[in-house]
């Protein structure tokens, strides 16, 4: 049987048809039941049957009824990245952690809600609402509010060591238990807001980002020679870098039962009184503490006398300062670039200053030009702000005492200058590297200042907006969270010969949605068909496919 329309000048009718063979073999149609007129049809007169019929052959009822379908929700990113922190162990650590019979929410929850959002789309704690509207994340609750995710923030200070512990304790089958290489560094972090509150951390401070001043606060990142982030540490804005670097090593070698830690750290960590320190703490420490710290600038006058002695071969010298090893990398093309661009900034500025007298002997004979008089004074003033916008303050000096404008080139600064020209000095303690792996590994410092980077732009750290001292630990320690998950992915992806970087492969995989349709009171949810390039992205992160 089926059914049929049927057209008698301009109306259309419906029928049920049957088909038979007749005597002679030939098929004929025969007309069961007439419907009526399609135009005076409606769902009423033919469900009846419809159902009926769907319950003789054992299927679901079939209802008209009007379909629905819910706004579809991104679910590719949020899946991989949950499977990724249920994989390393941080789901169950952080809610071993945080457990509290006073607590009527999922603080895990709204933490790993807060984490995947800088991943994602990072934005405000009010922001990170309206993205989990968006988004299908699997183990969150139903409803989720403001105050819960700051008292979710402040669930994680209540408890920040023994959540840094947890954390801690599962990268650690990650690290070489018996010679770890850990890099160290700071950078800035801007912040806005004003007033001062009891243990603020918001202070001003000379900017990494901008050079100039701004209210700040000071973040350092620990991460291990493979570019895994492993602990990070919170100063006030105007901290002086030298003294964070003994508390660090301190929490490092409680946190991770290694062996041999080498620290590699940056010019800005380095003094004769943390020499000392580091000196110190390595003899009194079980295991075994070295270090590989670049001298910075201020301190190259002190070794002057040192590195004109020196025999390069191959680039490489060695001697001895502050009773350690001393290395010395040099390179010919870039020393000649920097003297050839200081010798160039010095060319302008004397073309500069040529106009400036020019203009002033023009004056004393009789010539004047329009707008303001110049003068001695302004001279100087236009000068000074000149040399120093230059950066050349230690080789040209202005004569404050002539009776005229008047300045002198230092020509020995200039030289001594030249000698530091295209060199990388460094001290270490560590007796077992060649002088060429030193550099190496001071090199790879570089990829610390990558994932300053990614936390600045990818997971948009700054600005913040908290006040609280403790809501900015716990932002931090958040954004610190989705580094290690950042990082974690790039090892991966690059360990399976992946090029993809881990914001594309979370950008191809929330193409994978969610989708939720209403018929009646029947739900029907489903996921979107993922391709190949999705799969394989799963396959090289090595997480299931969902």
């Amino acid at each position: 049987m089926y059914t049929r329309i049927t057209r008698s000048g301009d109306r259309h009718y419906l029928q049920l048809v049957e088909s038979y063979r007749t005597d002679a073999g030939a098929v004929r149609q025969r007309v069961v039941a007439n419907f009526g007129r399609l135009d005076k049809l409606e769902p009423k007169h033919l469900d009846p049957l419809i159902g009926g019929l769907n319950r003789a052959l054992g299927r679901a009822p079939t209802i008209a009824q009007t379909v629905e379908y819910d706004s579809a929700k991104a679910f590719g990113d949020v899946y991989a990245l949950h499977e990724l922190w249920q994989d390393l162990g941080l789901g169950q650590a952080i809610r071993r952690a945080l457990r509290s019979s006073r607590r009527h929410f999922d603080a895990e929850a709204l933490v790993r809600a807060m984490v995947f959002n800088r991943l994602c789309a990072p934005d405000s704690k009010l922001g990170c609402l309206e993205w989990l509207e968006t988004v299908a994340m699997p183990g969150m609750p139903e409803a989720v509010t403001h105050d819960q995710l700051l008292r979710a923030m402040d669930a994680l200070m209540d408890r920040a060591e023994a959540v840094e512990g947890c954390v801690a304790k599962q990268l650690r089958p990650m690290l070489d238990q018996q010679v770890s290489v850990m890099f160290y560094d700071l950078t800035t972090v801007r912040i806005h807001g004003h007033g001062d509150v009891p243990g603020d951390v918001r202070a001003y401070g000379m900017s990494k980002d901008t050079g100039g001043i701004a209210r700040q606060f000071v973040l350092g990142v620990v991460q291990s020679a493979d570019g895994l982030p492993l602990m990070h540490t919170v100063h006030a804005g105007n901290v002086a870098e030298t003294r964070t670097l003994e508390r660090m090593l301190r929490e490092v070698l409680a946190r991770f039962p290694i062996e041999r830690v080498i620290l590699v750290a940056d010019r800005g960590l380095l003094s004769l009184d943390n020499v000392a320190d580091l000196t110190e703490l390595a003899a009194t420490s079980a295991r075994k503490l070295q270090f590989i710290l670049a001298a910075p600038a201020r301190r190259y006058a002190e070794l002057g006398g040192t590195l004109e002695g020196m025999d390069f071969t191959d680039g490489l010298a060695e001697g001895r300062f502050a009773g350690h090893r001393l290395v010395v990398a040099h390179d010919p093309d870039r020393a000649a670039e920097q003297a050839a661009r200081r010798r160039a900034r010095i060319t302008e500025l004397e073309e500069f200053t040529e106009k400036l007298v020019g203009k002033l002997d023009a004056q004393d004979e009789g010539v004047s030009e329009r707008g303001r008089r110049a003068t001695d004074r302004g001279a100087y003033s236009r000068f000074q702000r000149a040399v120093a916008d230059a950066e050349l303050t230690r080789f040209i000096k202005a004569d404050y005492h002539a009776e005229r404008f008047s300045y002198s080139i230092d020509e020995e600064a200039l030289e001594r200058a030249e000698v530091f020209d295209g060199k990388l000095v460094l001290l270490t303690n560590v007796p077992d590297f060649s002088a060429e792996e030193i550099v190496t590994r001071y090199k790879s410092l570089a990829d610390i200042e990558r994932g300053f980077r990614v936390l600045k732009s990818d997971l948009e750290i700054a600005p913040v907006y908290h006040r609280l001292p403790d809501r900015i630990r716990a932002h931090a320690l958040i954004c610190f969270l989705a580094l290690v998950l950042y990082r974690v992915m790039r090892m991966r992806l690059k360990a399976n010969g992946s090029s993809t970087s881990p914001k594309t492969a979370l950008e191809l995989l929330a193409r994978i949605q969610k989708h939720r349709a209403t018929i009646g009171e029947h739900v029907y949810t489903g996921t979107s068909k993922t391709t190949k390039e999705q799969l394989d992205l799963f396959g090289a992160l090595e997480l299931p496919k969902p």
